[in-house]
């Protein structure tokens, strides 16, 4: 089976798709055309050589996967805005005035900042102060380091399922549906025809819900190592430990993703379940032309490597 860097995420009745050169959102608008949008991919890595390192390089992939993950998410969600005449507020107007073009940019920037702060705080802090409503009855450090795991675990799992039950995101789960059976169409060198990825899996190694899956179990052997007493140094070790974290859990994907043994299997059993249970649905033949279109408009450019 033929290896690609090629990844992707969906977006709203959308796919994109990434290579290492450009990427390439492809919509369909509410009268049914197929819309696509290519930009330049400006990864951390090819700025700074030292993101190019094993555990660095994984949280280069997460910082850049987010900035294009929201500028797909923001160019997807305009074909199904509300038109409204009203005149922009005065603050938008000011924010216009003093940043220009460059407006773009520093709303990305603290959306970003927004989401890790919200996801440590959801994911990382707010395990730690649940495990520890039990430190009366576990009075061990590692046994409540496994506790605040698997809480954090159960927290990750009942935010997926609430999610996956909102009519929009089944809708967006069936775009990632798509966009995995597109590449693992164009991973099995098969030509790029709806029949052809109708009839590939909907499941994939590399997703990015494995990768969060992986986190969360990466995190309990981390902080099971790291048996800290001081409940202040506990609180900041969840946040200083989360670039630790993701860079670990990059290399532990990249890993199994290449790896053909039977460990490799094994780990990536989670994060398939996951994609199986709640993050993929089954695509329409529509849905899956989008995605092809999408991963068309990468491999123009790939091709030309």
């Amino acid at each position: 089976m033929k290896r690609t860097n090629v990844g992707g995420q969906a977006v709203i009745e959308g796919v994109m798709m990434r290579g290492s050169k450009t990427y390439t959102v492809a919509v369909r608008k509410p009268d049914q055309e197929i819309v696509m949008d290519k930009k330049p991919v400006t990864a951390i890595m090819t700025k700074y050589a030292i993101f190019k390192l094993p555990l660095l390089r994984g949280v280069a992939v997460f910082i850049d996967s987010m900035v294009i993950g929201i500028k797909t998410l923001a160019y997807s969600a305009e074909f199904f805005e509300v038109e409204e005449e009203s005149k922009p507020s005065k603050v938008e107007e000011y924010l216009e005035k003093k940043l220009g073009d460059k407006l773009e940019d520093y709303l990305i920037g603290f959306s970003i900042v927004v989401s890790i702060i919200l996801g440590i705080a959801l994911f990382m802090v707010t395990p730690l102060f649940l495990s520890r409503l039990f430190k009366n009855f576990i009075t061990n450090v590692w046994l409540q380091n496994l506790l605040e795991g698997a809480i954090r675990i159960a927290i990750f799992l009942i935010y997926i399922y609430l999610i996956s039950q909102m009519k929009d995101i089944q809708r967006v789960f069936q775009y990632h549906g798509a966009e995995h059976k597109t590449i693992n169409c164009l991973e099995h060198e098969e030509e790029l025809t709806v029949e052809n990825v109708k009839k590939h899996s909907r499941l994939h190694k590399s997703c990015g819900t494995s990768f969060l899956l992986v986190v969360m179990l990466v995190s309990v052997a981390v902080f099971a190592v790291f048996n800290i007493e001081s409940p202040l140094l506990r609180v900041l070790s969840r946040i200083i430990f989360v670039p630790l974290i993701a860079g670990l859990s990059y290399e532990v994907i990249r890993w199994a993703r290449k790896s053909e043994t039977k460990l490799a299997c094994w780990i990536s059993i989670p994060g398939m379940w996951l994609q199986k249970t709640f993050t993929t649905r089954e695509p329409d033949d529509a849905q899956i032309e989008v995605a092809i279109t999408a991963l068309k408009g990468v491999l123009e450019d790939e091709e030309d490597n």
